[in-house]
């Protein structure tokens, strides 16, 4: 910049911090947004896992510290939030069009309920877990279900009655609060379908997933 003024050097170095603080934004952005845009594929696991390496190796560890099957803890996200990071329930309509307030304050991959998520949290003592953390999120699922094998019996290869206690609590399965929602054990039946396809979709490409050569 030898021979412009001072005044002119600083407006053009000015110039080109904006625009490479502007870029790196970008850059950022860009690289957050592939990071928890949901998979292309949400109906097939190996595609899944295949495309969000992370998301297996996360799953494999939620299952061997909970006993949950990947297939049925994955399963249950699928239908809770289709794998979008920060999902929450549709506002209910006023006077039938007006948006207005959320059913409840679930948010995240595991649609897990603000008391709820606290209750992992102490339990766990994984202070700093968060929702729209897919790793945190998939061990809620875990630690959920584990509850519910251990507070009511539920197996945890039971894909359709984990998804009942899930959506209904432990307490409001056991008194079965479920039996006059057809739309529930339909969405629960969708949920047990999907964990036992994808339970044998695992079986053909889990070894190629468990291979290791992937870092992320």
């Amino acid at each position: 910049m030898q021979g412009l003024s001072r005044n002119s050097r600083k407006f053009i170095s000015s110039g080109i911090w904006r625009a490479c603080k502007l870029l790196g934004g970008l850059w950022i952005a860009a690289v957050v947004g592939c990071a928890t845009a949901p998979p292309q594929d949400v109906e097939n696991i190996c595609a899944i896992f295949e495309e969000k390496r992370g998301w297996y190796k996360a799953a494999k560890k939620s299952e061997e510290r909970w006993g949950t099957p990947k297939h049925v803890q994955m399963s249950i996200i699928r239908q809770e939030s289709s794998f979008a990071f920060d999902a929450k329930p549709a506002r209910t309509k006023l006077l039938g069009f007006i948006p207005w307030k959320r059913p409840s304050d679930a948010y995240g991959y595991a649609q897990a309920l603000d008391s709820t998520w606290k209750s992992y949290k102490d339990d766990t003592g994984r202070r700093f877990a968060d929702r729209d953390d897919f790793g945190d999120a998939i061990d809620f699922v875990g630690w959920y279900t584990h509850q519910s094998n251990k507070s009511v019996g539920i197996s945890k290869w039971d894909p359709y009655n984990q998804y009942l206690a899930y959506h209904e609590g432990q307490t409001g399965w056991r008194r079965g609060t479920y039996k006059k929602k057809a739309w529930l054990k339909e969405t629960a039946r969708i949920v047990d379908y999907r964990a036992r396809e994808w339970g044998a979709q695992l079986k053909r490409c889990e070894d190629d997933l468990d291979d290791g050569w992937w870092i992320f």
